[in-house]
């Protein structure tokens, strides 16, 4: 078999894989902020218990991008592909490990949870707008990622700036809170951690979105 040959299908094999977990650890994602307002305990634990499922898959792609750069030794755009790949890779995980820390989250709030409602059952701060968003900055960036469109990562950099506002306005929020009920802290601190989390999933999302402007154009940026 022709060593190009050989490559040239290593190359594919290692995107499918990079696919599939991008796909898994969004849908783990959707999950974790979806127990935010359901606080399903079944659901919570599945994400705790199936971390390693991430875990196993990312050590994988990374083994396989060290042996094609110790055997075939790439260059030019393959290279940079690969080392693409190694970074995305690890960013990827590190979001589904915040999946899991929202839902471990959610399940300390849940056991003190009248510190953190107000009237209706509800917490004192509504995170649905803050989870649409970082989806949606996720899935931008691994769009971006498998079509190579620069224009769509670049769209990323626009909601890291409002999903930073309202990380911004739930620790108003909380610290507002703690002020006139002090007696709970630990519970309301626990709320704006799960707007911490997210933030740091869009963070993640926009460091994707940079990689991929740099694997098409061979130009780094960063997102101010």
């Amino acid at each position: 078999m022709e060593p190009y040959y050989t490559f040239h299908h290593e190359l594919i094999n290692l995107k499918k894989k990079l696919m599939h977990l991008s796909t898994m650890v969004e849908e783990r994602v959707r999950t974790a902020t979806s127990v935010i307002s359901s606080r399903d305990e079944e659901t919570i634990q599945n994400l705790i218990l199936t971390d390693y499922e991430i875990d196993e898959m990312e050590v994988e792609i990374e083994e396989d991008c060290l042996k094609i750069l110790a055997l075939h030794q790439p260059v030019a755009s393959d290279l940079r592909f690969i080392i693409t790949v190694i970074k995305i890779n690890n960013e990827i995980e590190r979001i589904a490990d915040m999946a899991v820390s929202i839902a471990i989250r959610v399940q300390t709030i849940t056991e003190c949870v009248d510190g953190c409602e107000v009237e209706g059952g509800n917490w004192i701060y509504d995170y649905s707008e803050m989870s649409e968003k970082v989806i949606t900055m996720l899935r931008m960036s691994l769009d971006a990622l498998v079509n190579r469109d620069t224009a769509l990562a670049r769209k990323v950099f626009l909601l890291d700036d409002d999903v930073d506002n309202i990380l911004k306005d739930s620790y108003d929020r909380v610290r507002e809170k703690i002020r006139k009920t002090p007696e709970h802290p630990g519970c309301l601190i626990n709320v704006y951690l799960l707007a911490r989390h997210l933030e740091r999933i869009g963070d993640r999302a926009t460091n994707i979105a940079e990689e991929v402007i740099h694997l098409v154009e061979g130009t780094i940026v960063r997102c101010p």
